[in-house]
């Protein structure tokens, strides 16, 4: 299970974002976070993808306590985890090809040796082109580069999907498009989805069951 237990956490601890929240996410579960924008989602989704430092509390990753965080986390539990932001231009080398882009986890965990046929195929499942992938981030759609980011995600095969308002800037289309991408993997892997978002009609449909932001934190 993934699991966050008493997380308080922000980017000043006078005042934290987060305050006491508690979340569990069992293996093979969607589970949709719903609250409004600013209330600190964002920042538990880090939480919860080992990108950010709790100021108090515990994260459990598969019976695992986390005891470091970022690039100090172990990799064996860092590499369990996918992430997919809501703004992905601010998440994406812009010197980066598209391909490479896919790739990077890959490369940064030291497995090369066929990265090739792993970014074809997974370039072909989110709908990326041969011509998309050797452009840049600049040289595509806002929703072309999320498409490669949702790649990017999915490349190391994680048993633990962070989707934090992954659609909020697409159409309808691609929104559809990518939720069925990782219908498609979690139906594959068994691996668990936390969906943070603002739209209840979304998590409704995409989520086996949906929490409000106001029923994990203290006030």
């Amino acid at each position: 299970m993934l699991e966050l237990a008493g997380i308080t956490a922000g980017y000043d601890r006078r005042d934290p974002v987060v305050r006491d929240a508690n979340l569990t996410l069992r293996p093979g579960e969607a589970l949709g976070l719903l609250g409004p924008s600013g209330c600190g989602k964002s920042t538990l989704a880090r939480v919860a993808a080992l990108l950010h430092r709790p100021d108090r509390g515990t994260v459990t990753l598969g019976g695992h306590p986390v005891t470091g965080f970022r690039h100090r986390a172990p990799r064996s539990l860092r590499t369990e985890v996918g992430v997919v932001f809501q703004q992905p231009r601010l998440s994406a080398d812009p010197r980066l090809r598209l391909r490479d882009l896919v790739a990077e986890p890959l490369r940064a965990t030291g497995r090369r040796e066929g990265a090739d046929v792993r970014v074809a195929e997974l370039a072909d499942r989110v709908g990326l082109g041969a011509d998309l992938l050797v452009r840049r981030p600049h040289e595509v759609s806002d929703g072309q580069l999320q498409r490669a980011c949702v790649a990017r995600a999915l490349v190391l095969r994680p048993r633990w999907l962070v989707c934090d308002e992954m659609t909020a800037m697409l159409d309808a289309s691609t929104t559809a498009a990518l939720v069925a991408v990782v219908d498609e993997y979690r139906a594959e892997t068994g691996a668990g989805l936390l969906a943070v978002g603002h739209d209840p009609v979304l998590l409704g449909r995409w989520c086996d069951r949906t929490t409000h932001w106001s029923d994990i934190t203290a006030p």
